[in-house]
Formats: C-alpha cells, structure tokens, sequence
C-alpha cells in the first residue's frame, strides 16, 4: 500500500538522496533541469519546515519526494502562448522525485496528490516542467496533465501544465 506522508525534520538527507538520483536520472536522459545549485539543503529545509515535503512510502520504504505547495506560484502569473483553466485555488507540485522507476510510480504519487490537495478545498494541481523533459511530458499528458503555455521559473522557459482534480 502506497501513503504519502510529510517529511520531518531529519529526513532531509534522505529528501536530498532522492533529488540527486533524479537529477542523475535527468542527465542520463541528456538533459539539465536540476542544477547542483537547485534544488539543495535549503530548499528541502524550508519545504520540511513550512510543512510542503511529502514522502511516497510503499509500507517503511521510501520511493519518492514532493513539495506540495498551496500558496501559489507568482511566476504562473504571466504564462505566454496559452492561459489557464481557471483562476480558482492550486496546489503547486515542485521538486518531484522518485528513487525507483518502471513501476507507475508517477501516478501514485500524482493521485495522493490530489488527495491531499481535495482536502484542502483545492480542485486544480499546476506545476512546470523542462522544454527538454520529453519523457516527463509524455507522463504528464498520459495521466491527465494538460499543457497550458510557457512560463519562466528560475530564469528559463518551462512548460506549464494544469489538471482539474
């Protein structure tokens, strides 16, 4: 059975491990989107701090990282070549990361997701991804993800996308 469940203080080693196996992931798949400057240290401490850090845990075993984010994302505020589905509530997920792959993962984690974020009162999911991420648009697409228009995050384009939960 897979749960999602916050991280907390202490775990940030263990958040951290999860990012640098994606960001090798990303580089064997021939692109850059993680940098060794982002996501780091800081970044996952204040996500376990402001209570944002989640855990994919399938029984004691951790397979992933997410920071779910309610507060929004000012840079979503000027998308280009495209618009949004709506101007109600989100729910941002950033620094998605999974340690093991093959297994549908993405989508479990997308579904607790949306779990978490309906408990909120929160009925759209955004978040923004690599030009060069092909393999993760596809994913996104395939569960339900659609791409809205381009946005700038962190100084370069990046997709954006949204679903209606």
């Amino acid at each position: 059975m897979f749960t999602l469940t916050k991280a907390m203080p202490g775990d940030e080693a263990l958040c951290l491990e999860i990012i640098a196996d994606g960001r090798q992931f990303q580089q064997e798949q021939g692109f850059v989107q993680w940098t060794e400057a982002y996501p780091i240290l800081p970044d996952i401490a204040e996500d376990i701090e402001t209570q944002r850090a989640w855990l994919l845990r399938e029984g004691d075993t951790v397979l992933g990282y997410l920071c779910l984010d309610f507060d929004g994302e000012p840079a979503y505020d000027a998308i280009t070549g495209g618009s949004w589905l709506c101007d109600e509530p989100y729910a941002v997920l950033r620094r998605l990361a999974l340690n093991a792959r093959g297994r549908g993962l993405t989508r479990v984690l997308f579904d607790l997701a949306a779990e978490r974020s309906r408990e909120q009162g929160i009925t759209y999911l955004r978040l923004n991804i690599g030009l060069q991420n092909s393999r993760m648009q596809h994913i996104l697409e395939k569960v339900g993800f659609e791409k809205r228009g381009i946005i700038i995050f962190q100084g370069s384009g990046k997709f954006a996308y949204e679903k209606r939960i």
